[in-house]
């Protein structure tokens, strides 16, 4: 049995090999992130393992990967990139990796909850341009943090905010304890969240959750954070709430397009700050995702 790890930048192809052990499964390492998803059958060549980053594999290809059984992805959001269950209605099996930037990411909504606070972005891009602008920011000690989807990213949020001392509410579809954290209904963590943060992975049941009429049950003057999903939010009601000033702000790292283009209407607003999907991005979780990745291969080859 061996494997192709099909997208690797240089970062992740140098952790990979210092983590690989003689008796590993053969694992190569194509070295170029920019694979695209017609190049996969050639790339894979056969092998029974694709270790993904982040390149799409849509069904169709997959359909032309010979010997393909299983995908390791790295991280848990694989259904922006491809479809599990008619993957595996071909025989492959998808494997996701939980918990490997927990506190990254974590550490990112913080930030970009921060910087949206005090309006520290907008401010760079004016004083860059010539402009001394100094407007009110929110002070966010003594304000509440409302957290949607409670899984361990979410409680790494809640234990730094609770530090910085915020109230933290959180809404999870199934019933979840941390103290400090009340856990109340999603109607009520709209209404009280002066800063709302996603969490929640995307699913066909999550995909678009924030909808219009969910967007106008916020908070007016409410912060918006996204470290989850593009698409779990309706992309043009959250512009529509930027611009109207419902949504004081929003701190986003990931998008239904991505890259985003230049000229996508997020870039257009001044009450937005944006980060390039990198909240994970750190060395300790890349360490903690290419080791879990690791394991992933030596389950699979010993079966």
């Amino acid at each position: 049995m061996h494997g192709v790890f099909v997208d690797a930048n240089e970062a992740l192809a140098m952790i990979f090999e210092r983590l690989a052990t003689p008796d590993d499964p053969r694992v190569r390492i194509h070295r170029d992130p920019d694979a695209t998803p017609d190049q996969l059958p050639k790339i894979l060549d056969g092998a029974e393992i694709a270790i993904v980053d982040h390149t799409a594999l849509p069904t169709d290809i997959a359909k032309n990967c010979a010997g393909l059984k299983h995908v390791v992805f790295l991280g848990t959001g694989a259904r922006s990139y491809m479809n599990p269950e008619e993957l595996g209605q071909l025989g492959i099996a998808v494997h996701l990796i939980r918990g490997y930037g927990d506190t990254a990411v974590a550490e990112s909504a913080i930030a970009l909850m921060w910087a949206a606070a005090r309006g520290i972005a907008r401010m760079d891009r004016e004083m860059r341009a010539g402009t001394w602008l100094r407007e009110d920011g929110m002070q966010l000690t003594g304000k509440t943090l409302g957290l949607i989807g409670f899984g361990g990213i979410a409680a790494e949020v809640a234990r730094i905010a609770l530090g910085s001392g915020m109230r933290v509410l959180s809404w999870n579809r199934s019933p979840k304890n941390l103290a400090g954290v009340e856990f109340v209904s999603l109607d009520r963590l709209l209404a009280e969240s002066h800063v709302v943060s996603l969490h929640l992975l995307l699913n066909d049941e999550t995909r678009g959750f924030l909808a219009r009429e969910r967007i106008a049950a916020l908070r007016p003057g409410v912060i918006l954070v996204n470290t989850a999903r593009g698409a779990l939010v309706d992309e043009a009601a959250m512009i529509d709430a930027l611009k109207s000033g419902h949504i004081r702000h929003a701190g986003l790292d990931v998008f239904n397009t991505e890259p985003l283009p230049a000229d996508h209407p997020l870039t257009k607003l001044q009450n937005v700050t944006l980060s390039a999907h990198s909240a994970f991005r750190t060395p300790e979780a890349s360490e903690n995702l290419i080791g879990a990745a690791w394991e992933h291969c030596r389950r699979i080859a010993r079966g």
